[in-house]
């Protein structure tokens, strides 16, 4: 359990959530545009052809195959944000700004493994709403699953993680 620190509950959570939301649609939006020009350049190369698709969005959308590949590189996009930052420092951007810190029971930083267990066990999000009604223990369904906690830091604690970044 957090010694030190005390776990974080809903609402800072949700703050949290929503800065990281936004992050993550910035990394979408770039991820979509590179898929695009992937397909465009294998449509230059005779690699596929547009097979009567308007443009090569429509391309997409119209392939189960390329709008699948699609969808797993945004999935993965994803897992990859959250699993960065809550491995390197135990923070996303949200949860800087919002003081928060991810870490196993013992105090340390989670693994990779955690982080995919954490971020598919969160439902989007509505793993949060567990903390609502777990009153004593303000954990959420994706700590109790991956065994992890999210505690509130002070702002000098928040301060020295992030001077440790550089």
């Amino acid at each position: 359990m957090s010694g030190e620190f005390p776990r974080a509950g809903f609402w800072r959570r949700f703050a949290s959530l929503v800065y990281d939301t936004l992050a993550i649609v910035a990394f979408a939006m770039l991820t979509v545009v590179l898929y695009l020009f992937a397909v465009q350049g294998l449509i230059i190369l005779d690699v596929i052809s547009l097979n009567g698709a308007e443009d090569v969005s429509a391309l997409i959308q119209d392939s189960l195959l390329l709008s699948s590949v699609r969808s797993a590189l945004l999935v993965i996009v994803t897992l990859v944000f959250f699993g960065y930052f809550w491995t390197k420092s135990g923070q996303t951007i949200g949860m800087r700004a919002w003081r928060l810190k991810v870490q196993t029971l013992e105090g340390n930083l989670i693994s990779w493994p955690q982080s995919l267990v954490r971020s598919l066990c969160a439902l989007l999000g509505l793993g949060n709403l567990v903390v609502l009604i777990d009153f004593k223990n303000k954990k959420a369904l994706q700590d109790y699953l991956s065994k992890t906690e999210v505690i509130t830091l002070t702002k000098e604690e928040n301060k020295r993680i992030y001077r440790e970044l550089d």
